[in-house]
């Protein structure tokens, strides 16, 4: 299957180079220019439990020049999704599928009125990534699940072809008819642990040995089932501690969380797509929210210093 990664940093740098080794015709599409140089030249190194693997990979800048895909997956920084998918003409053909790996709520709409609801396939995954430095990037990907499906909930043979694709290569994937469920499921396990490594600037292996810390991401993810139960949305638990458990279930204590990852780059994180999804569907239908708005604001606070007050290199 051709499959191009629109947007190639952490987690597309795993799931590519995992599709690419899974015999699959991949491109690795960013804007970076050193990484992308980085794996054209010596190819992506792929670190997991320690051990390192290269993979030959076929990378690219923008996406002219491939041609179309039969897949796209976007994994782009959510606020970034619009305007690369704008720019995506060239990889998008006909019969290509356009699906959303990426944390959080809202990116579908935008693929929709892009590209329109024919070519869009929505999806979660509780693969992982660290991308350590041009070419090289931690793949969390063993043991965990991928879970794809129509936004109307139909079983498809295109859904069932891809997934077995992906599972072909070593990424498990499932067909589901409840992706809306799906996808607050993974919602609920961003919201216990992004915005809380954010701000503490701790790995998994510290964040979850600071008491107190999983008291607050418990009621965090304790608001976002309520305002999911309030939407008709049907989860896997309405247990809050399930979400804490599964967010680290498998990865090493090093990983750090994309919004960790964000904010030591000095860059905009996704909390509006992910903390912020749980506080503006609460609006919606009146279900107070006052952990989330809580983290948002330091989450946001931590953004302004960085981009105004922090001590120039």
């Amino acid at each position: 299957m051709k499959i191009c990664m629109l947007g190639s940093g952490a987690l597309g740098s795993a799931l590519g180079g995992v599709l690419t080794e899974g015999g699959n015709d991949v491109w690795l599409i960013d804007a970076w220019a050193g990484h992308v140089d980085a794996m054209n030249s010596r190819g992506l190194t792929l670190r997991d439990g320690g051990i390192d693997r290269t993979v030959k990979v076929k990378a690219r800048t923008s996406p002219e020049g491939i041609g179309p895909a039969d897949l796209i997956i976007v994994l782009v920084k959510s606020y970034h999704t619009r305007e690369a998918i704008e720019k995506a003409g060239a990889i998008i053909g006909p019969d290509t599928t356009v699906m959303s790996l990426q944390n959080g709520l809202g990116h579908e709409e935008i693929l929709v009125e892009v590209v329109g609801k024919q070519h869009v396939l929505a999806g979660k995954t509780y693969a992982g990534g660290v991308l350590l430095g041009p070419g090289l990037a931690i793949a969390g990907t063993k043991g965990k699940n991928t879970y794809i499906g129509e936004l109307d909930g139909r079983i498809t043979e295109r859904a069932t072809r891809i997934a077995e694709t992906m599972t072909r290569a070593g990424l498990a994937t499932t067909v589901s008819a409840n992706i809306i469920g799906t996808m607050w499921d993974k919602l609920l396990i961003n919201v216990a642990t992004g915005a809380l490594s954010g701000i503490t600037r701790l790995p998994y292996g510290g964040l979850y040995s600071v008491p107190g810390v999983k008291e607050c991401a418990l009621a965090a993810v304790a608001e976002g089932i309520a305002v999911a139960k309030a939407l008709d949305v049907k989860l896997t638990s309405d247990k809050p501690e399930d979400a804490w458990t599964l967010a680290a279930a498998g990865l090493p204590n090093e990983f750090k969380t994309s919004m960790l990852q964000s904010i030591e780059k000095g860059a905009p994180t996704e909390i509006d797509f992910i903390n912020g999804s749980v506080v503006r569907w609460g609006e919606r239908v009146k279900v107070p929210t006052p952990v989330n708005q809580a983290l948002i604001a330091c989450v946001k606070g931590i953004e302004l210093w960085l981009k105004q007050y922090a001590p120039k290199p």
